[in-house]
């Protein structure tokens, strides 16, 4: 799992909230519109109440349109993008040994912080971009930007220009979650809303996918993690696999805009002003679907008559900067207990958000130095291993489902019992005395994981809708202020390393620390959404 991909379930929500938009009005002569069972929620402050109740028609529609042939094939090409957020920082953790050797390079982890970098602000633009120039753009866009930019790093002839072509490509992977979860949520029935999480099957397949192929290519393409020289001639393997992570990027760019006609958001249109088309894109997806709709263009234009809905770009970013103004803010500390929720869920995120990359990112360098020091460093072995560790980290993630589910013990116990735990096995990996010893340390790291962070996606968002934690109005404004700690601390993770020496080790111990920390403050976490309802 990658620095990047462990905010994703946060970052999904930050930037598909234009979902939940009816959830969040002001004071106005418009009537808000029922939900689809009838009822009628309570008015609250917001920016545009015309726009909210035509998303809350939208959403109604899409809802009586119901799960069919249109969304399974939309789950699957947004599937690419969750394998893509994990794909390439893998891609960067393997190839950064290799790398290394080749380019000499003084301080390797500059080229994890040139990716964390390239993460943060392609979450950020396409984020917000996709609001102002379409879904549809954006979709198409992240993953051919990532091929491109991945094929061209192969020809890279120095450290400088593999950090840079990382960064790039980096900048097409951050905007998968974000545009991909708005363009699902948008289309997707609330009954379904649970795929969401299923996504993350091709997240973890993605991890076993990378590792075994890289495994043929850097295992014997590589020089050995002791060699005093290596060449370009001697060390191809890496560039090798980077084309082929660039070909796989590419044949799903293909699938996404050849093979699949994807329909522009109904609600992007609708907020530009463009009703009649969000009307017919409706009208397509119930008759892909075998279906009908009995939304007409005077359903949404009978609101017009009550007030004026803003259309135009400013309009737009109002709407999305409102989900994380200081009036949201304070409403997450109005209480003490919602304050100390608050700000326990943001520190667990951040202190995760450092100690999950700080490791695994160098885990493939960890391995192959720590393999020297055994007197078994060979490339092939450790690109062996780092299979194996990525197969254990499947069983991890649907064991992480179930134990959430335990009477009495919840998210909040199997968080905490699972962060301690991913903690103490980091630890645990600083006694091996041979490379066996050091494997059976790092599955086990893996495996524990893979449970907290299958319950941190459980827990956060839950933690963000259920009505004891947080009200509608200030959902996004939550997941904007853990998803802002979480990619900031992960930027600072390459910079620790740097000055920890990855040849010791003190990033496993403060990797370690962190997880424990984390751990320790999920089980003074006030609230427990098991069995909540959710507003």
């Amino acid at each position: 799992m990658s620095g990047s991909v462990q905010s994703y379930e946060l970052e999904s929500l930050l930037n598909s909230f234009d979902k939940d938009m009816a959830d969040d009005t002001k004071d106005s002569e418009v009537q808000r519109v029922p939900d689809i069972d009838g009822a009628t929620p309570t008015v609250l402050k917001g920016i545009d109440p015309v726009y909210e109740n035509k998303a809350r028609v939208l959403n109604n529609a899409i809802q009586e349109i119901g799960m069919g042939w249109y969304q399974w094939q939309l789950f699957v090409v947004v599937g690419f993008g969750w394998a893509s957020d994990n794909l390439w920082p893998i891609v960067t953790s393997l190839i950064l040994k290799p790398v290394s050797l080749e380019f000499k390079a003084p301080r390797p982890p500059l080229l994890t912080l040139a990716q964390n970098i390239g993460l943060l602000f392609g979450a950020i633009f396409w984020g917000f971009g996709c609001d102002i120039f379409g879904r549809r753009l954006a979709f198409n866009l992240t993953i051919g930007i990532t091929s491109v930019f991945g094929l061209l790093a192969a020809s890279s002839p120095n450290f400088a220009a593999i950090g840079t072509f990382d960064a790039l490509w980096s900048f097409g992977v951050g905007g998968n979650l974000p545009v991909d979860s708005a363009v699902f949520l948008e289309f997707l029935p609330g009954t379904h809303q649970y795929l969401l999480t299923i996504l993350s099957v091709f997240w973890a397949l993605a991890q076993l996918l990378a590792t075994f192929i890289a495994w043929p290519l850097l295992g014997y393409r590589t020089c050995p993690a002791d060699a005093k020289t290596c060449t370009r001639s001697e060390n191809f393997g890496w560039r090798y696999f980077v084309i082929a992570m660039g070909g796989i990027a590419l044949l799903m760019f293909i699938c996404r805009f050849v093979f699949f006609t994807l329909y522009e958001s109904p609600k992007f249109l609708m907020g530009r002003g463009k009703d009649e088309q969000a009307v017919r894109i409706v009208h397509e997806v119930a008759r892909r679907n075998g279906k009908t709709s009995d939304l007409t263009l005077a359903d949404l234009q009978v609101f017009d008559e009550a007030g004026h809905q803003g259309t135009d770009t400013a309009a737009v970013l109002a709407r999305k900067l409102e989900k994380i103004n200081f009036t949201h803010v304070r409403s997450l500390f109005a209480t003490r207990k919602l304050a100390y929720s608050t700000s326990l869920i943001t520190l667990i995120w951040a202190f995760i958000g450092l100690g999950f990359p700080l490791y695994n990112a160098f885990l493939p360098f960890i391995q192959a130095t720590r393999g020297v020091d055994f007197g078994d460093g060979s490339t092939h072995i450790t690109y062996r291993n780092l299979l194996i560790i990525a197969v254990l980290g499947i069983p991890g993630a649907i064991i992480g489902g179930l134990l959430v589910e335990i009477p009495n013990f919840g998210r909040k116990g199997a968080l905490a019992l699972s962060t301690i735990l991913t903690g103490v096995f980091l630890f645990c990996s600083t006694t091996a005395v041979n490379s066996n010893s050091l494997l059976g340390w790092n599955c086990a790291y893996n495996f524990m994981s893979n449970i907290m962070y299958a319950v941190l996606y459980a827990y956060t968002p839950e933690g963000f809708y259920t009505y004891l934690v947080f009200p509608t109005k200030d959902r996004g404004t939550g997941n904007a202020i853990t998803a802002t700690a979480n990619r900031i601390f992960g930027v600072m993770a390459p910079i620790i390393a740097m000055y920890g020496n990855l040849e010791t080790s003190a990033p496993v111990y403060v990797s370690g620390a962190l997880f424990i920390a984390a751990g320790a403050l999920a089980t003074i976490l006030p609230f427990e959404p098991m069995g909540k309802a959710s507003l």
